[in-house]
């Protein structure tokens, strides 16, 4: 079935993509005459080659390219290609040209220029011999197992309508069992009562049971696992548990007990947290000493020109575990007293002229990176809330609570998506917080450096929702 080959396909594109891409740095250095025993041993291209390899991975990991490389579309795939690519070749641009030079490890324009051309080449051609063996070969990666569902219940049918509506799956359903004939609307899948279920599951060739029977029928469950395994039949149960939490949970168990828990949290694991610090302390420690140093005082003195007031604005933020702490930035507004309840708005007249400039790229949050010194916040996580604002959407969104799990951040996943600024409605709230939810859900270091890499990119054209 294809869940099964996903992982593999997946391992197999990015290695043929590394693979061209390096191929081509080689095929290009020894058309411009120099023999590869040189490039091999050649320590001023080495860094070169690393720096190629990190951006191509970085680029892909922006844009999603490995991901569902058996379910995407030819469209979306080449869209995701060619945004890749795009990227690539932005960046390379970028670090290798302007950040580093190509004088500083002997790299010639022309090296750079027909490495990148001829990678391109090479990955569309790939990409299109990809496709075209995916699309002759979806009859051997389909691999359809026989299966049968026991019990028509809310989670039996549900189980259905899933099969049904992802066909590449592998999975053939041939019907329920059942006591009850009525519970099954189509008639042509019933094939029975429980009781007569193996007869059926041994003579019809049935690959796996999925019981989806409740729990107060546990002996006729029992007797099914039981005769399941005797006969090399794959048994799986469909808990009823399912029915109120409606998404991906994590199981681990106690001994023999299953625990389920309705959420993963990458960062309850302790090596994961002690990257993350890790990171937040060197990121914060670069700003503060290289870019804060010589900035404050600048800022300071032309914010004192324009209004009278701090030059620092001090606030009171909801941090983890909902514990208050001061947040700082830079004063974008008019002193005024509805500071600690009342959203910025577009226009707002308490907006000065050089907060208008600060608040559009994001520099008025550059004093928060001592926040994260001090560990009171993340360079990326949820962005902490005014306390009467924690207050009153804790009342009105279930899950509002969640984001408070992690530490607040300077950006965060809901802020490159767009969900920034004022939130005027529930529905707006709503959004950003299933964002910083989803965020806390699927944290990793490369998704960190995704967000940080799109809040640059979002100061730098400016972001119609700052304001």
């Amino acid at each position: 079935m294809v869940n099964k080959y996903s992982t593999f396909f997946k391992a197999i594109n990015l290695f043929v993509d590394y693979l061209l891409l390096n191929i081509s740095m080689l095929l290009v250095y020894v058309y411009l005459d120099k023999p590869v025993t040189i490039f091999l041993n050649n320590k001023q291209y080495l860094p070169v080659v690393l720096v190629f390899n990190l951006i191509w991975l970085l680029s892909a990991n922006i844009t999603g390219l490995y991901e569902h490389v058996l379910n995407k579309d030819s469209v979306k795939t080449f869209r995701t290609v060619f945004q890749t690519y795009l990227l690539f070749l932005s960046l390379i641009c970028i670090t290798i040209l302007i950040v580093i030079g190509t004088k500083r490890y002997s790299i010639t324009r022309s090296y750079l220029f027909y490495t990148i051309a001829l990678f391109g080449f090479f990955l569309g051609s790939w990409k299109v011999a990809f496709l075209y063996i995916r699309r002759r070969g979806r009859g051997i990666l389909k691999d359809a197992r026989n299966v049968i569902i026991v019990g028509a219940g809310r989670a039996g049918h549900e189980l259905r309508t899933y099969f049904r509506y992802n066909p590449f799956g592998g999975y053939n359903l041939l019907g329920f069992f059942d006591d009850n004939p009525e519970r099954v609307a189509e008639k042509g899948l019933y094939l029975g009562h429980t009781q007569h279920c193996m007869e059926y599951v041994l003579t019809n060739k049935v690959d796996e049971i999925y019981c989806a029977l409740p729990y107060s029928q546990h002996d006729v469950i029992e007797r099914l696992m039981i005769d399941a395994d005797k006969n090399l039949v794959r048994f799986k149960i469909v808990p009823e548990y399912h029915e109120y939490i409606k998404k991906h949970t994590y199981l681990q168990t106690f001994g023999n007990i299953p625990i389920i828990s309705i959420r993963p949290e990458p960062l309850e694991n302790l090596l994961n947290r002690g990257l993350k610090r890790g990171f937040d302390i060197a990121f914060s420690l670069f700003v503060i000493v290289f870019l804060f140093s010589w900035l404050y005082p600048l800022l300071a003195i032309l914010i004192k020109l324009e209004s009278k007031g701090p030059v620092l604005f001090v606030q009171k933020r909801s941090g983890r575990d909902n514990s208050p702490f001061n947040c700082y930035k830079f004063r974008s507004m008019y002193v005024n007293k509805e500071s600690d309840t009342l959203q910025a708005t577009k226009g707002d007249s308490r907006i000065t002229r050089l907060g208008a400039f600060l608040r559009r790229t994001s520099i008025d949050e550059l004093p928060q990176f001592f926040n994260v010194l001090t560990g009171h916040m993340s360079v990326v996580g949820p962005r902490p809330h005014m306390i009467s604002h924690t207050e009153q959407y804790s009342q009105l969104i279930d899950r509002f609570m969640v984001r408070h799990f992690l530490k607040p951040g300077i950006t965060g996943w809901a802020q490159v998506n767009g969900l920034r600024g004022e939130t005027r409605t529930t529905e707006a709230m709503l959004e950003r917080v299933e964002a910083d939810v989803w965020y806390l859900e699927n944290w990793s270091f490369v998704l960190d450096m995704k967000i940080i890499f799109l809040t640059v990119w979002n100061s730098v054209r400016g972001d119609k929702h700052a304001f």
